[in-house]
């Protein structure tokens, strides 16, 4: 399986503070990924690193089989969307599809025209009088437009209505079913990446904690009630526990291990369930090694 980005040991400090360290992971191409984590964790360094917006103080990473700082041609192969779409607000859209036609060259203007056109973004309005969710479209559909093989969003839809990030996920899927795009969506709405995404980074103080499909992730997972015990067996281990007098709550890595106790009621997990379980606990499910858990086919 061919790999959009790599990173081994990666790290990048300021002054005393490591934002991100020892950050050893493979995205697979042609995931959704979804990049979650606590504020804090080294999210936004991460996507940062892999555009080659900062370098790196301590390992490598690998993007697309290349090193991406200083590099022109590995540039016009990635898409990136801070947090905030930040655009030039006193530019109108035809301004931005302008200027973005002459910096890039596998630019693609009739796709650029055409998504803008049927999303019903005026064309002749600066930005910056434009709502929320149209700035984010305008920027989803800048970096789109570059075609890129690898596309990077940074919290995209965080400050949008339930409606503008519907749409503009729509959008977004419909666009990686067409190219194969690769994208790494970083984002604390777990709903919103639950229905696209396929793939999970979670990263916990500086760290990557669980790493790997979403389906073999959740099939490792389960939810498990019954009375409370003083000495519970369950097979594999238990990633987060709550507990009331009588009643215990736990959610377990078993591994594929069958559940056999009848005092158990067993049910599936969502991936909100898994993310705010291991968030719970910086230690959790943490193996030897500095990947955390990975699940691959």
């Amino acid at each position: 399986m061919s790999t959009a980005f790599e990173t081994n040991g990666l790290g990048k400090r300021y002054g005393r503070t490591w934002a991100l360290r020892d950050c050893s992971l493979r995205v697979p191409a042609g995931r959704i990924a979804a990049l979650v984590g606590p504020n804090g964790a080294g999210k936004s360094t991460l996507l940062h690193l892999v555009v080659g917006l900062l370098r790196p103080d301590a390992g490598t990473v690998q993007v697309l089989g290349e090193t991406p700082a200083a590099n022109r041609a590995l540039l016009d192969r990635v898409g990136f969307v801070a947090q905030d779409a930040p655009l030039y607000r006193d530019f109108t859209a035809t301004d931005l599809l302008t200027m973005c036609g002459k910096l890039n060259r596998r630019w693609d203007a009739a796709l650029a025209r055409e998504r803008l056109g049927h999303l019903r973004i005026p064309f002749d309005r600066p930005v910056g009088k434009l709502s929320g969710g149209q700035r984010a479209q305008v920027a989803l559909t800048l970096a789109l437009a570059k075609r890129p093989e690898l596309l990077l969003l940074d919290e995209p839809v965080a400050g949008l209505d339930p409606l503008a990030r519907r749409e503009f996920l729509q959008t977004l899927m419909g666009s990686v079913a067409e190219e194969g795009t690769t994208v790494v969506l970083s984002s604390h709405l777990l709903g919103d990446l639950e229905r696209v995404c396929d793939y999970l980074i979670l990263l916990q103080a500086a760290h990557v904690q669980v790493l790997g499909s979403v389906d073999d992730l959740l099939a490792g997972h389960r939810v498990l009630i019954g009375p409370r015990r003083a000495e519970a067996k369950v097979p594999g281990s238990v990633v987060h526990a709550s507990h009331t007098d009588k009643q215990s709550t736990l959610l377990v890595r078993t591994n594929g291990q069958p559940i056999h106790d009848p005092a158990w009621t067993v049910h599936s997990v969502t991936l909100e369930d898994l993310v705010l379980a291991y968030l719970a606990d910086a230690s959790a499910g943490a193996l030897p090694g500095p990947v955390g858990i990975e699940v691959t086919r």
